[in-house]
């Protein structure tokens, strides 16, 4: 990641969320902030904001660790929030806190504890966080209208599709015109075109999980790579150029998505 920072001259850093394993942070103390972010992610070219959302294993642990401005003084590259709007000029990323909308979680959490402080109002938190999503869609001015949330939309992994989200969420993609849908959660990565939205899967940053796919359209999907790596997206007025890489920074595909000029009214 380093080396493909270097190269590109990145502006800065996205995480899809479940930062820290298995169960978040215990608090804003947890060694395991230094330890799997400051700790690991030494690369000149790594010392840009990062911008994370919340996981379903970080909601596991002490959420408003996370979100603590304690963890902006320990390592200043670490932004965290449930949700919020990244103004990058020419592209306009919106990241959503997806984990709320599963239903599993609250019905039939088995031995996990979750911390749902900020979210016990679960229908109107997502009543309002629906509402704030369209709402800065449509408002966009950008050229490029990019959604980032830790859960998958469609996927060939092993969680496959969100069926809360694809119900939910997808509609207000495809109605504002989305270009791109990037996520985590499936321990992959992956690319499914459909209906005009590039499903953009990097979930290889650790674990992954080998040999366990299922399937997929060919039409629509692009890649699917079931081992460790990440995905670098570089954009232009008239272009998006997104790379998945393996961990040792081998180019696994490459994708361009024209963008036509806005014609004059």
């Amino acid at each position: 990641m380093g080396l493909i920072g270097e190269k590109l001259e990145i502006d800065f850093v996205i995480s899809t969320g479940d930062n820290f394993y298995e169960d978040g942070l215990t608090g804003e103390e947890d060694p395991a902030f230094l330890d799997s972010f400051t700790s690991i992610y030494t690369a000149p070219s790594l010392q840009k904001q990062w911008y994370n959302v919340l996981g379903n294993h970080d909601y596991r642990g002490d959420v408003e660790a996370q979100l603590s401005p304690v963890l902006t003084r320990k390592d200043s590259r670490w932004l965290c929030s449930r949700s919020f709007i990244l103004d990058a000029e020419i592209a306009e990323f919106v990241f959503v806190d997806t984990t709320p909308f599963v239903d599993e979680y609250f019905e039939d959490p088995g031995d996990s504890t979750y911390d749902w402080r900020g979210v016990y109002r679960r229908k109107e938190y997502l009543s309002d966080l629906l509402k704030d999503v369209d709402g800065a869609l449509k408002n966009s001015k950008a050229k490029w209208k990019i959604v980032v949330g830790h859960h998958t939309i469609k996927s060939a992994g092993h969680h496959g599709v969100t069926k809360e989200l694809l119900l939910r969420l997808l509609p207000i993609l495809e109605e504002n015109n989305v270009d791109m849908y990037v996520n985590g959660h499936d321990h992959c990565l992956q690319h499914i075109s459909s209906n005009g939205i590039e499903f953009l899967t990097s979930g290889g940053g650790s674990k992954a999980w080998r040999g366990d796919r299922n399937w997929w359209c060919p039409e629509e999907l692009k890649l699917y790579y079931d081992g460790q790596g990440f995905m670098s997206v570089k954009m232009t007025r008239s272009e998006a150029v997104v790379l998945f890489y393996d961990v040792h920074g081998n180019i696994l595909h490459k994708w361009s998505i024209p963008k036509e000029p806005l014609k004059a009214a």
